[in-house]
C-alpha cells in the first residue's frame, strides 16, 4: 500500500546544495513525513526552516538513517562512501549527489528528463547517482536532438560558477571582489589563482593526458546517461567569476542533417528545456537568468558551416538547482510515484 508521507534525510544540510534540497522539497510539496537534517559536528546544532518550522541539524551518525525512506546525500564523496551503505542497510533508498557512485555499472545515473526508466535499477544497490551539474544541463538539451538525428561528436566548453565549488568558494569571490575595490589583500584558499575578474581553466585535479577530472566526468557520464559508448566527446572546464549558474558552449555533429530551425523546433517541445533564442532582441541564455529556475535554458542555436551536420548551442542552468538539488528531488518523486 502506497504511503502518504515519506521520511527524508538530507546529508550535508547546511551546504549550498543541501539548502537548495530543502527549498525544492518545500516548493514542490514533496510529501515529507519526518525531515532529518544531517551534517558534520562543525555544522550540527544550527536550526533551519522547513514549511514554517525550525529543524535542528543533527550530527551524521551510523544510526542516522533508521526509519528514513529516502536519503539525499550531498556532503562529499568520502561521506557518501561511508554513509550510503549505512542508509541502504537501514532500509533507505539513496540519491547521491557526489561523484563516488556515478560510474559504477550497477548504480543508475539518472536525469529524469533523459533516462527516467533507469531508476528501476535502484534495487541492485539501493543507490541512484545524481550526475555532475555540467553533465545534467547538457544532456537535458542534447537528448531530444540525439533521439532525432543521433549525435556523433560533442565539443563542450563549460564556464562554471564558483557555487559549484561550494559556499566557501562563493565567499572567496565576494571577498576578492571587495578587496580589489578597497585596496585590501586578496585571500586565496579555494582556488589556486585569483578568481575575481579572472577565468581559471582548471576544475578538479589534472589527469594523465592533460584533462581534468571535471572534464572527464562530462565525457564518461554523458556516454552512460545517453547509453552510447561510441559518442566522441571532448570537454574543457573553466571556472568563471559568476556566483551561480553554469554556462556551456556546445558544438555537436549529427548523423542526420538538422537545420537550426529543426533544432529550435525540437527543443521547444523538449521536457525541462526553455528556448531563449531571439538574438535580434538580445535574447539568449545568461547565468543571471537561470538562477532559481528549474529549466535548462538554450539559445544561440546556429549551424556550424565548418563541418557537415554541425550545430552550435549555448546552454545555461542553475547548477545548484537543476544541476543538483532539483534533479535529486525529481528522482525521489519518480521513486515514490512508481516504486516505493
Amino acid at each position: 500500500m502506497k504511503k502518504e508521507k515519506y521520511n527524508v534525510a538530507v546529508v550535508g544540510a547546511t551546504g549550498a546544495v543541501g539548502e537548495q534540497m530543502r527549498e525544492v522539497l518545500e516548493e514542490r510539496l514533496f510529501p515529507v513525513g519526518e525531515l532529518r537534517l544531517l551534517a558534520s559536528e562543525r555544522s550540527a546544532g544550527q536550526f533551519l526552516e522547513f514549511r514554517g518550522e525550525e529543524f535542528r541539524v543533527e550530527v551524521l551518525r551510523e544510526d542516522s538513517f533508521n526509519g528514513i525512506h529516502i536519503a539525499l546525500l550531498s556532503a562529499g564523496g568520502n561521506v557518501s562512501a561511508n554513509s550510503a551503505p549505512l542508509a541502504v542497510a537501514a532500509g533507505s533508498v539513496v540519491v547521491d549527489n557526489t561523484a563516488h557512485f556515478r560510474m559504477e555499472p550497477d548504480v543508475p545515473l539518472v536525469v529524469p528528463e533523459v533516462n527516467p526508466n533507469e531508476i528501476a535499477h535502484y534495487k541492485r544497490r539501493g543507490i541512484i547517482a545524481n550526475p555532475n551539474c555540467s553533465t545534467i544541463q547538457m544532456v537535458v538539451a542534447l537528448k531530444p536532438i540525439h533521439d532525432a538525428a543521433r549525435i556523433k561528436r560533442i565539443v563542450v566548453s563549460s564556464y562554471q560558477s564558483v557555487s559549484g565549488a561550494g559556499r566557501i568558494a562563493m565567499e572567496e569571490l565576494g571577498q576578492q571582489t571587495a578587496a580589489l575595490f578597497s585596496g585590501k589583500e586578496l585571500k586565496k584558499e579555494k582556488f589556486p589563482h585569483q578568481i575575481a575578474f579572472n577565468c581559471i581553466p582548471h576544475i578538479d585535479t589534472f589527469l594523465d593526458g592533460g584533462y581534468t577530472k571535471e572534464e572527464m566526468k562530462m565525457v564518461n557520464e554523458t556516454r552512460k546517461i545517453l547509453g552510447d559508448a561510441s559518442l566522441r566527446i571532448t570537454a574543457t572546464a573553466v571556472r568563471v567569476p559568476v556566483f551561480c549558474g553554469h554556462s556551456e558552449s556546445v558544438n555537436i555533429e549529427t548523423e542526420k542533417k538538422l537545420t537550426a530551425k529543426d533544432v529550435k523546433a525540437i527543443l521547444r517541445e523538449a521536457p525541462g528545456v526553455l528556448l531563449c533564442d531571439d538574438p535580434e532582441r538580445n535574447i539568449y541564455p545568461m547565468a543571471i537568468d537561470a538562477v532559481g529556475k528549474d529549466a535548462t535554458l538554450v539559445g544561440r542555436i546556429r549551424e556550424d558551416d565548418s563541418v557537415p551536420n554541425g550545430i552550435n548551442l549555448w546552454i545555461v542552468a542553475d547548477n545548484l538547482r537543476k544541476g543538483a538539488a532539483l534533479n535529486a528531488v525529481q528522482i525521489a518523486e519518480i521513486l515514490i510515484r512508481d516504486y516505493l
